[in-house]
């Protein structure tokens, strides 16, 4: 899923109390920003959470920090254990055919937060949903295996031909193009989830407000402050609600690293994801060592060229800007988390997978660097007339330390490049509208498969190839590997795509990265994995605890 999101003022001293779903807000004014719950009673959690949501709708969002707020309100047929291991989630089994195309999986019994059943009817029109090109879902390629899914996608059937059908109300049939042997980690994605007919089809695109909104997940939505805070309440109605201990959850947007760092430091905040200063990484490993939990993630980050903008669309330019990058620079010396440096897509971990690299790999910097220079001038830029564009970043302060780095190496090579922050929803908006020409982007593991990132870049995928790649020998390539059932050669035919890419490169390899949360003592259930993904159902507060 999309990666690169990183306000809220501060905590109140006074204000009036009103009681709301088990806790206490101190309020500012009339229940408007600056609103934030007592968590003095140990059952509400405060998260730091990168970006404002663009949506909370399954099937539109695309943002990590989106998945955080829609997995806690929703459940799909499979969901995340605490270890973000792929388990049993609306479905309470499933059988598979022999030829591996069909799978027909058994509801579990159980109700939307309105009391209404969940049935296979809703999964059924939840997959035609996306299907429907007037819905516009952002990550409807992830279901591109599903039969029909891309030509109703495209116009070219009705999404009632898709492969998901209704047996009984419990019983839901899907049967797929070809193989899908990361199913269970698939179905874990938001854009499989169920959303409810009964409600979207009244309300329409309100149906996403707090008045309307009904889930099947652990927590449901009880307020949303633009560019505040989300907060959400237990689902009392979850079929799991015995076992979740939090009755409020609290989500704040929180791209500035250095404000989000200070407000977990003054309490404000018992978790934040993905957002804490390069420039403080050592400080907090040696004075809040237990606070401060890095770990490997299935994330790599890239710069990405919109090859339908001139003179990006010349591999001559494209070659020389990755050239110039030095990746070890970029890695140890500004991400300073034990990020890796990349030079390939595919990220390690994936299970079986063994990443393309690029051809320059072993190459010496000043060797690259000449070789830089001199395309740059066959290309026909040189000390008179340079290579001059912006470089389009979002507003988080990790984004912005990448972005300058880059903009040193290429001005090292004679090129101009002007930082564009942007707010991370317009950033991402301006990238699937390709209103860019060069941009830093990243990507992270939906399902731990080489897939997962190769898809991206195949022709028939529209919003998330945002540079507009196309080539017919790696579509050829990726197409294969999903009709090859020997593990050993699909993967040799999805290496094989991903050097066409590298080879065509278009993108620019960065470094690999590494899971940067900040966790209080006072948190239980806080388990670190490869994805970064940490459902609130799994958590609980011991508020006895004491804390720096």
């Amino acid at each position: 899923m999309t990666q690169g999101k990183w306000t809220r003022r501060g905590l109140m001293a006074g204000g009036a109390v009103a009681v709301i779903g088990g806790g206490a807000y101190a309020l500012k004014g009339k229940g408007g920003p600056g609103m934030i719950l007592s968590t003095a009673d140990g059952h509400t959690l405060s998260r730091g959470n990168g970006a404002e949501p663009d949506t909370i709708d399954p099937h539109k969002a695309s943002g990590n920090w989106e998945n955080n707020i829609i997995g806690d309100m929703f459940i799909g047929l499979m969901t995340d254990a605490a270890d973000a291991r792929a388990i049993p989630g609306a479905a309470e089994s499933y059988t598979v055919s022999p030829d591996g195309l069909v799978y027909t999986f058994r509801l579990r019994d159980h109700v939307w937060s309105d009391g209404e059943p969940v049935t296979a009817h809703d999964f059924v029109y939840s997959f035609r949903r996306v299907a429907d090109p007037r819905t516009a879902a952002q990550y409807a390629t992830i279901l591109y295996p599903l039969r029909n899914m891309q030509a109703a996608t495209e116009g070219r059937v009705t999404p009632d031909k898709i492969g998901a059908h209704a047996i009984d109300d419990r019983t839901l049939e899907l049967t797929f193009n070809y193989q899908v042997p990361y199913i269970r980690e698939l179905l874990t994605h938001y854009t499989t989830f169920a959303v409810p007919q009964h409600v979207v089809e009244r309300y329409g695109e309100a149906w996403t407000r707090a008045e309307h909104l009904v889930c099947n997940g652990a927590f449901r939505l009880k307020q949303w402050v633009p560019n505040d805070h989300i907060h959400l309440v237990k689902n009392e109605r979850f079929f799991g609600a015995t076992d979740v201990r939090l009755q409020n959850v609290l989500f704040y947007p929180t791209q500035d690293s250095s404000a989000a760092l200070k407000r977990f430091r003054a309490g404000e905040f018992d978790i934040v994801t993905d957002s804490v200063p390069p420039q403080q990484i050592r400080w907090l490993q040696q004075n809040l060592p237990h606070e401060i939990q890095l770990s490997p993630y299935i994330l790599s980050q890239y710069a990405q060229f919109n090859l339908r903008k001139k003179p990006f669309d010349d591999v001559r330019v494209r070659t020389a800007l990755s050239l110039a990058i030095n990746r070890e620079i970029l890695a140890e010396k500004v991400m300073r988390a034990g990020e890796q440096p990349s030079y390939g897509l595919v990220p390690p971990g994936m299970p079986g997978y063994r990443p393309a690299e690029l051809r320059f790999r072993h190459q010496p910097m000043a060797q690259r660097l000449e070789r830089a220079r001199a395309l740059l001038a066959d290309a026909g830029f040189g000390p008179g007339n340079p290579l001059t564009f912006e470089l389009n970043i979002s507003g988080a302060t990790e984004s912005h330390f990448a972005g300058v780095a880059l903009q040193g190496m290429w001005n090292d090579i004679g090129v101009k490049a002007q930082l564009g922050p942007y707010e991370s929803a317009v950033h991402y908006n301006m990238l699937r509208r390709r209103d860019f020409t060069v941009t830093w982007a990243g990507w992270i593991a939906d399902y731990r498969d080489a897939k997962n990132y190769l898809m991206l870049f195949q022709s028939g995928t529209t919003d998330l190839n945002y540079g507009d790649y196309s080539n017919p020998a790696f579509d050829a390539l990726v197409a294969r590997s999903d009709r090859e059932h020997d593990a050993g050669k699909r993967e040799d035919l999805l290496r094989a795509a991903e050097q066409v890419l590298l080879d065509d490169v278009a993108i620019a390899p960065g470094f690999l990265g590494v899971a940067r949360n900040l966790v209080s003592p006072q948190v239980r259930g806080f388990v670190t994995n490869n994805v970064n993904i940490h459902r609130s159902r799994y958590m609980s507060l011991d508020r006895d605890v004491r804390t720096v």
